[in-house]
């Protein structure tokens, strides 16, 4: 992935995409939040002040032509339900507030986006399909198998070929930084999300966790080639010039955010 600056914010742009979409990975840069939420602050779950997030999202929105109400996210709960948009929706709004944590659309006009500030941001494409998904891919997310499901819907829905299909992976913490114990354990166990590859252990119950290499293999499983995979290097948790990371900062900071736009 490249860093790319348009106007005064700047994000990771994925390999390989299309003319018809804009999609990326927001870093801090260019808004108008205060310490501890300098300054590119997307997300409303913060204490930051609303207007300032509301002055974030609007400057963001135009530094891509769109206007805010056209930037959709929603209300993450580090689930596995996923929303679906396959009809005009002149008014998202009440898409605010549904609980999930990943987005499929084929509506073009629509810049749907995850917020993160160490769990993974992921994007799905299909150009010739005009297909779309944002994901948001913390441990609960991987263990669930959310990313595999997200792709089963994008087969089923719309008929998709999924060996065409691109994916990014944008950044999150890294598993030199990210520490998990039995719980976790137990849920990936339980789950589909390839404990044993993505797991070392440190010390007795406790283990460093490689969450984009649980996503890349449930996407690799699920019949994406491995060429059309694209993973962002950084951690968020060691560029504290470039990423919010609530492991680094005790939960007290901002929000990024993956996004994805057919045009």
């Amino acid at each position: 992935m490249k860093l790319v600056r348009k106007g005064k914010i700047s994000y990771l742009q994925p390999k390989q995409l299309p003319t018809d979409l804009v999609a990326g990975f927001s870093t801090r840069n260019g808004g108008v939040s205060r310490s501890p939420y300098n300054s590119l602050n997307l997300g409303f779950g913060t204490d930051d002040q609303v207007t300032n997030v509301e002055g974030n999202r609007a400057a963001f929105a135009r530094a891509f032509d769109l206007s805010p109400h056209q930037l959709l996210t929603v209300k993450q709960v580090h689930g596995e339900d996923i929303l679906l948009i396959d009809e005009e929706n002149p008014d998202l709004s009440h898409f605010m507030t549904v609980e999930v944590d990943a987005i499929v659309t084929n509506q073009p006009g629509i810049m749907i986006g995850v917020l993160t500030a160490d769990c993974f941001p992921l994007l799905i494409w299909h150009s010739e399909k005009k297909i779309i998904a944002a994901i948001h891919a913390g441990w609960r997310g991987a263990a669930n198998g959310l990313v595999a499901k997200v792709i089963e819907i994008i087969r089923s829905h719309f008929a998709c070929p999924v060996a065409e299909l691109q994916a990014a992976i944008g950044p999150g913490i890294g598993a030199h930084n990210y520490e998990v114990d039995r719980p976790v354990r137990d849920a990936f166990r339980l789950g589909t999300g390839f404990w044993k590859e993505i797991s070392k252990e440190t010390k007795l119950a406790h283990w460093q966790l490689d969450i984009p290499l649980s996503c890349q293999l449930q996407l690799e499983q699920s019949g994406l080639k491995p060429q059309n995979i694209d993973i962002a290097k950084e951690c968020t948790c060691c560029h504290p010039e470039l990423f919010f990371s609530h492991r680094r900062e005790n939960g007290i900071t901002g929000r990024q955010m993956g996004f994805i736009q057919l045009l």
